[in-house]
């Protein structure tokens, strides 16, 4: 038993009422598609996930605090509540099934309890600091652990998109990676990094990720065995961008992206 377990039946509670609203506005032909200030889209489905688990959280965890990507919040407290109601959004309004709600709680600065839920996958992963990590889909839940792979011409590597690595990094210490392992891809998004926390893939860096991409994935990649650090080997998920990996190769690849 982990003394996260009370906070991770609310966060799948949560997950599952992500999940009605985004699997019913999927595809909709009356999807409503806007544009923020970063000119990245936001859905009505974006909206109403964060307004639908802020009520939640509101009725059951009154003195906790939301920070969320579309109605923003503070990260300055003891307990934080982190979401991102649709990690993907520009696969969910192309009809690509390649999106999640990622929800994640943070406890003195350290997320402790992270969902991510893909219900046009059929999938959901989730950790509780000190309680390993587990993934369900339509053949059950099992538990999750990292790849044992030691060596990067053995890694398989996966990114979100290379032109952020240009405008935010570095493309040659990228591109110096890739060179380096067996096998590239861009799973992209949330998908890539709890790829690695199954040990189906090795690495997943990220030139640019705000706080509500990652969070999650500090608990449920460190509690399958892997690490979680910012591009300078700082374990943060606050720090703009976020390296995964399976522990073995972690050195190695921060050695490769150093500017």
């Amino acid at each position: 038993m982990s003394r996260h377990d009370a906070d991770l039946e609310l966060a799948l509670r949560l997950a599952d009422a992500a999940d009605a609203i985004t699997a019913a506005r999927f595809r909709a032909h009356d999807l409503a598609v806007e544009r923020k200030p970063d000119r990245t889209p936001v859905t009505d489905a974006d909206v109403a996930v964060e307004d639908a688990i802020r009520s939640i959280l509101t009725s059951e965890r009154p003195d906790d605090v939301v920070m969320g990507e579309e109605r923003g919040g503070t990260l300055d407290a003891s307990r934080v509540w982190v979401l991102d109601p649709i990690d993907g959004t520009k696969n969910f309004l192309r009809g690509v099934p390649v999106w999640a709600s990622l929800i994640a709680l943070v406890v003195d600065g350290v997320p402790v309890v992270g969902v991510v839920s893909a219900p046009a996958l059929g999938r959901r992963w989730w950790a509780a600091a000190g309680s390993g990590a587990f993934a369900s889909d339509s053949s059950g839940t099992r538990p999750i652990s990292v790849s044992g792979v030691r060596s990067l011409e053995d890694a398989y590597v996966s990114t979100t998109d290379i032109k952020t690595w240009v405008e935010y990094h570095s493309r040659e210490a990228f591109l110096a990676l890739v060179d380096a392992t067996w096998e590239s891809r861009a799973f992209g998004d949330f998908y890539q990094h709890c790829l690695v926390a199954e040990g189906a893939i090795d690495l997943a860096p990220e030139a640019v990720a705000n706080p509500w991409d990652i969070a999650p994935f500090q608990v449920l990649v460190t509690e399958a065995g892997g690490r979680f650090t910012d591009l300078s080997g700082v374990e943060r998920y606050d720090g703009g961008n976020v390296l995964t990996s399976n522990g073995h190769l972690h050195e190695a690849a921060l050695k490769l992206l150093a500017r």
